[in-house]
């Protein structure tokens, strides 16, 4: 374990000795690297508060409750247990909600339950969507965001699906 700590350090004194062999001005091409990225910040500023507020809004209003109610007979057809729908509805939006969701699943129902095991191969097959989407595509110019979202969301779901039924098994 002592050796993992070494490898930052490692690669940090690798990379310094590899820009004096090419005498890199390492100082100077740091700073340009940085007055690159502050206009991208800028830029993905107001994607990421639009994400935030709308995951925060979805929760507080109670349209994951409603939702997750209303697909609970679907997620039964395809062998998810309805107890981890709010789980399959925030992920795509929030990492940190669905962290805290996963946290319940497991003092409510028990860390080796079955549905705590599927909630937890959820909640590591799948990504947050729209987070992903704001970072990814805030810098192009192309914004048509549908196709990938879509099939995001789809794998996000054949990946529940596939992980529910492979956690009965096991």
């Amino acid at each position: 374990m002592k050796y993992f700590a070494l490898i930052i350090p490692i690669l940090f004194l690798a990379l310094f000795l590899y820009a004096a062999v090419r005498r890199v001005k390492l100082y100077d091409a740091f700073t340009e690297g940085v007055k690159g990225a502050i206009p991208l910040a800028v830029s993905l500023f107001p994607y990421l508060a639009a994400v935030l507020i709308l995951s925060e809004l979805f929760e507080r209003s109670g349209l994951s409750s409603v939702l997750t109610n209303a697909l609970s007979p679907a997620l039964k057809f395809f062998g998810i247990p309805p107890e981890i729908g709010k789980l399959l509805l925030i992920k795509p939006f929030s990492g940190s909600g669905s962290t805290a969701l996963l946290s319940e699943l497991f003092e409510k129902y028990g860390a080796d339950s079955y549905i705590a095991r599927c909630g937890a191969v959820c909640y590591g097959s799948s990504e947050t969507v729209f987070y992903i989407s704001a970072v990814y595509f805030a810098g192009t110019k192309r914004k048509n965001l549908t196709k990938p979202i879509v099939i995001s969301l789809a794998s996000n779901m054949l990946s529940a699906i596939l992980g529910c039924l492979l956690c009965k098994f096991l």
